[in-house]
């Protein structure tokens, strides 16, 4: 059940300018994790550092159960909760189908506070929020490359300063007018449910979400469980307490250990003791445990206790929220085995590069090259083949034949205009004097001057002109990463971008198609990644 009313915000960790919180998973300072009864205490969020890991691995083991029958599997997907995909109102067109047809894949996975049943609220603590409106406090991106070799994780900080559009609740037809100004991304979930959540990032990044599935706290903890013992490294003892009571409560000698249960929670929670006490050496500690869990579940999918499989199945299930597109057993295990096609050494994990602004963080210049990467399908880890000329023929080719050059109607629009710099004055007509000269007749001038874009671009509407949008593409010389399928135009049309704003050839700009030093990038396969202790939180 939804709700919408404007209920005041489950309590946040207290934040300082330097961005560290008042305690590990956001537990008050100088008041210990344990409630005591009756008293103002609120135990804060104490297992949603959780969702972060075990989302990812839901659908590889809870699937298996589908085999013990149609009845029971008609149980499981009764289990599924369903919610619409985007409830926004812009769309961002699917990316263009590589030379084999195929496309990337991109699933939003979000972690809600929901303290909308007993279990939950004492996982979430917080009394006084029960049945509040959910945040959505852990956000992560999966990429999954086209052409199903790699995969990019992009987690964004909970604190993150986003515009929300405006969104509709598919349920009441509630429309949730766009935020005034920016606000923090967790809140787009009360904004009509976890489509809205979707189209926020959509919004942000550029980037096509083709499914998302949420789970709450209960469900979290049960698979935490369930994965059973996840091995992790520390490069001295620790102990995640202070004199005053701050800290986790993570207790570890040096070297590397499985933990499970409540020690994994303590793992997934602590700053305290954790290199500077950041909340980005905390995410670090969480990307290790996140690596390392794959692999686990990698080496041991495959459960033969019917039981255990049982179990695991109800709870899965339960736990879940997820678009139309994933709303079966049978989805959910497609899902799972492209997933799984993924060797731990291509699976890149990211922070979103921010920079503070007071308490909260806002995206980079980093965060946009970033968001490109996984836009354009370019794998996190460097390791892309070498884009085979012909195959890149082929594709264009395959995608729609052009049209002969005379017949392609282009609309070509002046956005050379930048922050600092005012558009070229003539600049659509001088280019589009430039195509006529390559024998493209039909291309026109627009007499306004277009939002002003960084780069050129060509953008199409629809599958059936793709091929023109590409042929143009070629005889300017720009790059077929610059040509986009869009909803926002109904024909090919060419943006002058500030990085033409003279000369009659176009030169295409190099780009860096490295990952930011910035987005703290780890490698799957690296199971020599250690925590580094700060000495003021070790032992002997």
């Amino acid at each position: 059940m939804k709700t919408k009313d404007s209920a005041p915000e489950a309590p946040e960790a207290d934040i300082s300018p330097n961005g560290q919180d008042a305690g590990d998973g956001g537990e008050t300072p100088g008041i210990p994790d344990t409630p005591t009864g009756g008293g103002a205490h609120r135990p804060r969020r104490r297992r949603r550092r959780v969702l972060r890991w075990t989302a990812v691995t839901l659908a590889v083991v809870m699937c298996g159960a589908a085999g013990a029958g149609y009845v029971y599997y008609r149980h499981l997907n009764d289990n599924i909760k369903k919610d619409e995909l985007n409830l926004g109102d812009s769309k961002v067109a699917e990316p263009t189908p590589n030379a084999a047809g195929q496309t990337p894949l991109n699933i939003l996975l979000i972690g809600s506070d929901a303290r909308d049943s007993e279990e939950n609220q004492k996982l979430g603590g917080a009394r006084e929020t029960f049945g509040s409106t959910p945040l959505a406090d852990v956000q992560m991106l999966v990429h999954l490359s086209a052409d199903r070799t790699n995969m990019s994780v992009i987690s964004m900080p909970r604190d993150t300063l986003v515009q929300i559009p405006k969104c509709t609740d598919p349920d009441d037809g509630e429309v949730y007018p766009a935020s005034d100004g920016r606000t923090m991304a967790n809140q787009s979930l009360g904004h009509g449910g976890p489509g809205c959540t979707v189209a926020t990032w959509q919004e942000l990044t550029g980037i096509h979400i083709d499914h998302f599935v949420m789970v709450d706290f209960a469900g979290v903890v049960s698979m935490a469980d369930a994965i059973g013992g996840v091995p992790v490294c520390v490069d001295a003892n620790i102990h995640s307490r202070d004199g005053q009571g701050h800290g986790s409560g993570l207790k570890l000698e040096e070297g590397t250990h499985p933990v499970k249960g409540e020690q994994a929670l303590q793992w997934l929670r602590t700053r305290y003791g954790f290199e500077d006490g950041s909340d980005l050496a905390r995410a670090k500690a969480q990307h290790m445990y996140m690596n390392s869990m794959v692999r686990v579940v990698r080496e041991n999918a495959t459960l033969s206790n019917p039981n255990q499989l049982r179990n695991l199945a109800e709870e899965a299930t339960e736990a879940l929220t997820v678009d139309s597109g994933l709303d079966t057993v049978k989805k959910l295990y497609d899902l799972s085995s492209e997933l799984r096609t993924v060797e731990p050494k291509r699976i890149t994990m990211t922070t979103m590069p921010n920079r503070y602004v007071g308490a909260r963080v806002e995206p980079t210049e980093d965060a946009e090259q970033l968001f490109r990467l996984v836009r354009e399908d370019i794998a996190l880890d460097g390791k892309d083949a070498e884009k085979d000329p012909e195959a890149t023929a082929g594709a264009t080719a395959d995608a729609d034949p052009a049209a002969d050059d005379a017949d392609i109607a282009v609309q070509v629009r002046n956005g050379t205009g930048s922050d600092t710099l005012a558009p070229v004055s003539g600049r659509a007509s001088a280019v589009t004097g430039l195509l006529a000269g390559k024998g493209f007749t039909s291309a026109v001038a627009d007499a306004g001057a277009a939002d002003g874009e960084e780069t050129t671009v060509l953008r199409y509407p629809s599958a059936d002109l793709e091929g023109d949008a590409l042929r143009v593409a070629e005889a300017l010389g720009v790059p077929k990463g610059a040509v986009k399928r869009s909803t926002e135009v109904t024909g090919v049309t060419l943006v002058v971008g500030a990085d033409w704003r003279e000369d009659t050839e176009y030169e295409a700009p190099e780009q860096d198609d490295t990952t930011p030093e910035t987005a703290d990038a780890l490698n799957g396969a690296d199971d020599s990644a250690c925590m580094h202790v700060n000495p003021a939180f070790t032992w002997s």
